[in-house]
């Protein structure tokens, strides 16, 4: 129980530290990339990087990696974009695998209690025999219920937290996209930025 308690306390302050992360990453990208355009557009490019580095989250990394080489071409400037986002992505989705190592794990360390729970229940049992009252059999049952019913719980928790953020992950990860595509369009004169 008191492992079980612990992944759960260290899970929870996980999942705000995560979930803090990726809201703090998650910009207005649209607005974001409009301003940035208009600056571009007066070929005030050093304005530009300083505006996406003082922006947190990866919009403004590869917007910022696009800017920075723009006079190399487009398959230059998509490959910059490229690992300017592989190297986002990896920030967002960092620490993730604990949430999701402990929904895995939580289910198989309640159903181990239960077990030492029912041993404890059949050692009772075999040391009270053959007067065996069910108040000798409580306390191990109540230990296999209890740790069930905590993996279980914990288990849910980590699940859903992962998902949330996940989802949250594939959010920004999404507006990291389209930005790309924008930006790109904006530097090759291929397509209007959004909005335009």
């Amino acid at each position: 129980m008191w492992l079980l308690f612990a992944a759960g306390a260290a899970m929870l302050v996980l999942f705000l530290e995560r979930l803090f992360h990726v809201h703090r990453a998650r910009i207005k990208a649209e607005d974001f990339l409009k301003g940035i355009c208009t600056i571009l557009r007066r070929k005030n490019h050093e304005e530009a990087v300083s505006i996406c580095e003082e922006t947190p989250g990866p919009v403004a990394s590869i917007v910022r990696a696009a800017i920075l080489n723009r006079d190399r071409g487009p398959d230059e400037i998509r490959r910059a974009i490229d690992r300017s986002a592989v190297t986002e992505i990896a920030r967002l989705e960092r620490r993730l695998s604990p949430l999701s190592t402990a929904a895995q794990a939580a289910p198989l360390l309640g159903l181990l209690g239960t077990v030492f729970g029912l041993i404890r229940v059949f050692f009772t049992i075999q040391e009270k025999a053959p007067l065996v009252q069910a108040g000798n059999l409580a306390d191990g049952l109540w230990q296999a219920l209890l740790t069930t019913a905590a993996g279980l719980v914990v288990a849910i928790m980590c699940h859903l937290a992962y998902n949330i953020l996940a989802a949250k992950v594939d959010d920004v990860v999404l507006d990291m996209e389209r930005a790309a595509d924008d930006i790109l369009a904006f530097f090759t004169g291929s397509g209007a930025v959004t909005g335009e």
